[in-house]
């Protein structure tokens, strides 16, 4: 098999080279690393279609002749790089959601997908456990205080800074996939009572994980709520102004899966009257016209810039992912293409 693997500036081909050291010997398997500036303004409908993408699809055009597997991370893959061969038989992304193909197209010529689901979702996993931690800790509050030069000196003074165990807290996660899974599994050791909702997946009741019928009872029953869902129109502004109102008094939020699921200006006004102690987003809605994120003006808000899957060890993964679908699919037994999913992430 003829194999073309396409590195971007996020995920080079260093990381698909490591994985791919065993298929080298036995297909001819090429390695493309596209200039991170060669995007060129979207001029057909396929391309238009195409979101989060790096590169120009005429540049990989080039390098499709006799490709029957292509893989790729963020590279753009358009009508025009599936017409560039016409012996491709698969395409490969190494992320969760294909949004660089255009899958419209690729299913009218019948050529299957795959994708690497979860192949982040220990290192998101990781970050939300740390979210909790801070917060629960007042963290962000004490760090505004030593950058603003503050001391304290002696133990009555860090008073101000007292915080609390997670030890017998209740964590609420909304959507039990692959991350919110991995986070349950952590925060157990902590001591922590963990509540989970999703429609979609079959939560099995176990000591100190309950499966619960609606986001309304997790939210009134959580000290801790974190969001692990998918962006969908139904999940769009998922914690509004009224979900936000029926979340205990003091408690916290924490959101590392979309931007797409808090309506931000309620969270804000639930910041600043006190209903909500606390809150930490690695994802958050942009303004291009402000330079400054509101919700910062809050002691109590950590917010980072959707670094929870940006690890080494994910980028990894995601290439050995990778070959093991073309290795089911090149011995004829097929892959696991994506599947089904509720509103888990």
């Amino acid at each position: 098999m003829r194999v073309l693997v396409v590195g971007d500036s996020y995920m080079p081909t260093r990381y698909f080279e490591q994985a791919f050291t065993t298929l080298e010997t036995t297909h001819d398997v090429t390695y493309l690393q596209i200039r991170p500036n060669a995007a060129k303004r979207s001029t057909t409908q396929s391309e238009r279609s195409l979101r989060e993408y790096e590169g120009d699809p005429a540049e990989i055009s080039k390098h499709m002749k006799g490709v029957e597997i292509l893989v790729v991370h963020g590279a753009p893959v358009s009508e025009e790089v599936l017409a560039s061969s016409d012996n491709l038989k698969l395409v490969c992304c190494a992320r969760g959601g294909p949004v660089n193909v255009d899958t419209r197209a690729l299913a009218a010529r019948g050529i299957p997908l795959v994708t690497t689901p979860g192949k982040n979702a220990d290192a998101v996993a990781d970050l939300t456990i740390a979210f909790l931690v801070m917060l629960a800790r007042w963290l962000p509050s004490a760090q505004r205080f030593v950058d603003r030069g503050g001391q304290v000196r002696d133990n009555w003074e860090g008073r101000r800074f007292l915080g609390h165990d997670l030890r017998g807290k209740t964590l609420g996660l909304v959507g039990f996939g692959n991350v919110g899974r991995r986070v349950a599994s952590r925060a157990l050791p902590f001591g922590m009572d963990v509540l989970a909702y999703d429609p979609q997946v079959e939560v099995r009741r176990r000591p100190h994980l309950e499966p619960v019928a609606t986001l309304e009872e997790l939210l009134e029953r959580s000290d801790f709520v974190s969001l692990h869902a998918r962006a969908t129109p139904q999940t769009s502004n998922l914690l509004d102004a009224e979900s936000i109102g029926r979340m205990r008094p003091g408690s916290f939020l924490v959101n590392t899966a979309r931007e797409t699921l808090i309506d931000e200006s309620a969270l804000d006004e639930a910041l600043a009257r006190g209903h909500i102690a606390g809150a930490a987003l690695d994802v958050y809605r942009h303004d291009t016209e402000e330079r400054e994120i509101g919700l910062l003006r809050h002691e109590n808000v950590i917010i980072t810039p959707h670094l929870g899957g940006a690890t080494h060890e994910s980028l990894a993964q995601g290439a050995e992912m990778v070959v093991a679908e073309l290795e089911r699919f090149l011995t004829g037994l097929g892959s696991a293409a994506d599947k089904p999913v509720g509103i888990n992430q």
